[in-house]
């Protein structure tokens, strides 16, 4: 990775899981995606991750041919507010299926200026641990590597803790996302990059807990010694709607003084963020319309012009609107509408 990439991965930071945006007519609206990319630069995110489950992984389809156009477009805007701010952006890639497929995957994502892979453990439940490990170990060969402990409900599977040492102990890997919306599986990764002995990030990837995870630091006796594993950041679906807000939010956090007592204020804001994150999510129906809700925030903003997914079958569930609805009533001081609004001004 490029020093000043991998230093602000460890150091902690806000990077959105970016959506796909399709016109009525469920084709790439280029557009659309590029205007969207520059609401979160121009938000404050600290990078963007392209390619991933909220991208929607049929864009890997050789039918549909959309992985090359779209990480290609989130690139290009990122690489130019770089060029333009001088700030640093993180541009991560996902990357999944098997050794072979995923290895072209992170090679392509270099070549097209992306720092690291999100690695998706997705569609390969029929495949052992060894062989995982062993895929860790091949693409980050390629680029530097973010783990990914993926919830069941989305295609991921509970691993073992010694899965988690292993892929810990691999040289490239710098940081894991955990998204096993489950404590318990949690803190296996905390535990296995604190007895790692590596530089590795923990990154909350828990949508259903993520101040929560932010607010905590786990701590190990580990071969003698204390070892501190901080949730140094987050790599969310959630947060690609309410961005701006997000990020102030974060930033906030991240600026309070390590050992300083935490305001009952955080614990109830946390609470509000994971009950508007079960509407947007869809917690209620196994988290069905996930990715059709993340677009309908969006669309009622106006960085979307509908829901629509590449799946025909996917879409918003049954009381999803109006659990969308309740959140945006109870949560105002949740959402970035101003700021969307003048966004959408200065980019039509």
């Amino acid at each position: 990775m490029r020093e000043s990439a991998r230093n602000l991965l460890h150091r902690g930071a806000f990077i959105p899981a970016m959506p796909l945006v399709l016109d009525e007519n469920r084709q790439f609206d280029e557009k659309g995606q590029r205007r969207l990319v520059r609401y979160y630069l121009e938000s404050g995110v600290d990078g963007i991750a392209a390619g991933v489950h909220s991208t929607q992984f049929a864009i890997r389809d050789p039918k549909i041919g959309l992985f090359e156009p779209v990480l290609r477009a989130a690139q290009e805007e990122i690489a130019a507010y770089r060029a333009r701010t001088g700030r640093e952006v993180l541009a991560i890639a996902g990357a999944c299926g098997e050794i072979g497929q995923a290895v072209r995957e992170a090679e392509q994502a270099v070549a097209w200026g992306y720092d690291a892979a999100l690695l998706s453990p997705g569609g390969l439940g029929d495949r052992d641990e060894a062989y995982l490990i062993e895929r860790h170990r091949q693409v980050a060969k390629v680029c530097g590597v973010i783990g990914f402990y993926l919830q069941p409900a989305v295609g991921g599977r509970i691993f073992t803790y010694d899965y988690w040492r292993q892929v810990c102990a691999v040289d490239g890997v710098e940081a894991v996302k955990c998204a096993a919306f489950n404590r318990y599986c949690t803190v296996d990764v905390a535990r296995a990059i604190a007895f790692s002995g590596r530089d590795i990030a923990l990154y909350t990837g828990n949508d259903d807990n993520i101040f929560f995870d932010l607010m905590t630091t786990y701590r190990f006796r580990a071969e003698g010694k204390d070892v501190s594993v901080p949730t140094v950041g987050g790599l969310l679906g959630h947060w690609a709607a309410w961005t701006h807000r997000a990020v102030e939010l974060f930033r906030q956090l991240k600026a309070l003084p390590p050992d300083a007592p935490l305001s009952p204020e955080w614990l109830s804001l946390a609470a509000r963020v994971t009950d508007a994150n079960g509407a947007f999510f869809d917690a209620r129906n196994s988290f069905r319309g996930c990715i059709a809700g993340m677009h309908e925030v969006l669309r009622r903003q106006g960085l979307m012009k509908g829901v629509w997914c590449l799946d025909e079958k996917e879409g918003l569930s049954p009381g999803q609107k109006e659990e969308i609805d309740r959140v945006y009533a109870l949560y105002p001081d949740l959402n970035d509408d101003d700021f969307v609004a003048g966004f959408l001004r200065r980019n039509p």
